[in-house]
């Protein structure tokens, strides 16, 4: 039991810190333990890379659009906070892969690009004969050797499925999840699972195919998309936070620049508005760039300052429907690398997310950006919507320009998990632990960049002060 007063500082507004914020406040409440908590933001707004614009009608994303909902994490925070009823799942439709200027169909009973099924990956385009015997050969391939070893993802699946399932279909669908370069992101801080299944089964096709559900019968009702938002926008979870967090201190458009050490159980951080907080413990909820570097004296924290990070943008198009004079049949589409094209993906959020868009409106969202192809980034608005609407006509004919264009950077906000990132990551954190305990980072810099990652990390976060509280109490 937790009896001395308490006091945390959470660094960072984004939905990691936020969550931290809740969990605490919600401990602090139900067990009746006052804890004294302050969240600095450095800009002037709370929500990190979750920005909903609502314009003429429609809802636009800047950053993310939605959460997976089988991680259970952002829907259980969405009802905590009182929003259960806005929660919708996405639509389901035809999603396509662009290869070599053309559009195929995603192949039925592919899971993250492995096969499943025999028939859509014998007749899909998106192979030829020779890369479909190579993929086959997983069906023989004896399990990779137990060496404990982290490798990369795009070393793994090249392995089991040859290069051009990868570089076609697995490549532009992982890509799209972590703007990277699948031949250095670490396969076990990214799809551990992966790896287990060809523990497990030795085959990965034979693995996936025994471990993912089991198709439903014609006459149960439609399947539900795997994916979930909030009707008002992702932005409506930020601002329930921020109004039930009634007892957490604010500080906005307020930098921390320096942590440091007062005694074993004790921090005073250095703000930029000149004022200093001390505190027991401290959430660095921050990217990691930004975390290496407020504790000047922790050597041990500069392989965070060597992580990579991937410049990106979404850029989303409002047109009449009558604009589109061949609208194709589905919900979005990924990029193969084997293109001449600069976006890397589209969302037909119209079809996706129905309730963003006006009735005879159309949305498409685009992304820009992603490993070794950041430099458009860099372009003017017009330079990029022109980029894209080129790209765009390539495969659909769009007759005039959009009402309106809302393009937002993202600049080094993709964190890359290379090879080793896990190792990595223990040793930094037994470090900080030693030498620096009940400081906590947190984010999507390190345990997952989805949602549900971050909710998850800033509620670990919380466990691990409320530990060594709970210890300290006892051995006292």
């Amino acid at each position: 039991m937790i009896e001395e007063n308490r006091r945390v500082v959470i660094i960072g507004g984004g939905i990691t810190g936020l969550s931290a914020a809740y969990y605490l406040q919600k401990e602090s409440k139900e067990k009746n333990v006052n804890i004294e908590i302050t969240l600095i933001e450095a800009s002037n707004r709370l929500g990190g890379k979750i920005q909903t614009i609502r314009k003429n009608g429609f809802t636009i994303e800047r950053g993310p659009d939605s959460f997976l909902a089988r991680k259970q994490s952002a829907g259980r925070l969405v009802k905590e906070v009182g929003l259960e009823d806005q929660l919708i799942h996405n639509s389901t439709g035809q999603a396509y892969i662009l290869l070599k200027g053309e559009l195929h169909p995603m192949p039925e009973g592919a899971v993250m690009g492995i096969p499943t099924k025999l028939s859509p990956f014998v007749t899909t385009g998106l192979f030829s004969p020779i890369g479909k015997m190579r993929a086959a050969a997983d069906l023989i391939l004896p399990a990779s050797k137990k060496t404990g070893d982290d490798q990369s993802l795009g070393s793994f699946f090249r392995r089991r499925l040859g290069d051009e399932v990868v570089d076609n279909l697995i490549e532009p669908l992982l890509s799209g999840i972590y703007a990277g370069d699948i031949d250095k992101l670490s396969l076990e801080a990214t799809f551990p699972q992966f790896q287990q299944v060809e523990e497990k089964y030795r085959s990965l096709i034979l693995g996936m195919k025994q471990s993912s559900p089991k198709q439903q019968s014609a006459s149960s009702q439609k399947k539900k998309g795997m994916f979930q938002t909030l009707k008002g926008g992702l932005q409506t979870l930020v601002d329930a936070l921020e109004e039930k967090l009634d007892e957490v201190a604010f500080l906005k458009a307020v930098k921390v620049e320096k942590i440091e050490k007062t005694n074993v159980e004790h921090y005073r951080l250095s703000l930029s508005n000149g004022s200093i907080i001390e505190c027991d413990s401290v959430v660095v909820a921050t990217p990691h760039h930004a975390t290496a570097n407020l504790i000047p004296s922790a050597d041990y924290l500069s392989p965070l300052q060597k992580m990579k990070s991937t410049t990106v943008a979404t850029v989303a198009m409002a047109f009449d429907e009558s604009a589109l004079k061949n609208d194709i049949d589905g919900t979005g589409f990924v990029v193969s690398r084997n293109n001449d094209y600069t976006i890397t993906a589209c969302t037909w959020t119209h079809k996706k997310w129905p309730h963003t868009t006006p009735e005879g409106k159309v949305i498409l969202r685009c992304y820009v950006g992603r490993s070794g192809e950041e430099a458009i980034v860099d372009q003017s608005d017009e330079e990029i919507k022109k980029v894209v609407l080129d790209d765009l006509n390539k495969i659909m004919e769009i007759t005039t320009d959009p009402e309106f264009t809302i393009i937002t950077r993202w600049r080094e906000a993709m964190p890359q998990y290379a090879v080793g990132h896990k190792k990595m990551l223990r040793e930094v954190n037994e470090r900080l632990a030693k030498d620096m305990p009940g400081i906590y980072i947190a984010g999507s810099s390190f345990e997952g960049v989805g949602l549900p990652d971050c909710i998850n990390s800033g509620e670990a976060a919380v466990k691990a002060i409320l530990t060594r509280w709970n210890k300290q109490t006892i051995e006292a």
